[in-house]
């Protein structure tokens, strides 16, 4: 096999692969339905992370997901609120930080053109990853889907 063969063929797959579409999920514990359904829907190719805030530990269950889809159950009573606050995590913390830290780290060189985010969590999270996402990290407001009742 000649250099160029190989070089084309390196090539196309190195393309093939910057061409995948990644999928960053978002929902909580009054969303559950809907993330099964949604996860149900993905093709069996699709890569991406699953955050699901709920209460507590009792209340993480085994969730269906593509191969190379990864899930982090967030249990807010395992976690505090703001820094030095000394208050308990309220309903939407846990999953913003979360889905936030994830983006900053793995939405860069472009890659917000080729992510598709669904946020299915309650209104506070899913407002502050939006405007994360759509305004400190430039990707378009029509890479993300949430509710239609939030107006995202």
């Amino acid at each position: 096999m000649t250099t160029a063969i190989r070089t084309a063929r390196a090539e196309r797959r190195a393309l093939r692969r910057s061409a995948k579409v990644q999928h960053l999920v978002v929902a909580d514990e009054n969303s559950l339905a809907e993330l099964e359904t949604l996860l149900a829907t993905l093709p069996l190719c699709a890569t991406g992370r699953v955050f699901v805030e709920v209460p507590d530990a009792g209340s993480v269950s085994t969730l269906t997901v593509p191969p190379r889809m990864t899930v982090t159950w967030l249990p807010r009573a395992a976690r505090t609120g703001a820094p030095g606050s000394g208050r308990r995590c309220a309903p939407g913390t846990a999953v913003s930080r979360a889905a936030i830290a994830w983006a900053d780290e793995m939405l860069c060189d472009g890659a917000e053109d080729r992510t598709s985010v669904t946020l299915l969590g309650g209104f506070l999270g899913t407002a502050d990853i939006a405007e994360h996402l759509t305004e400190s990290l430039g990707m378009a407001p029509e890479h993300i889907a949430g509710p239609e009742r939030f107006g995202l």
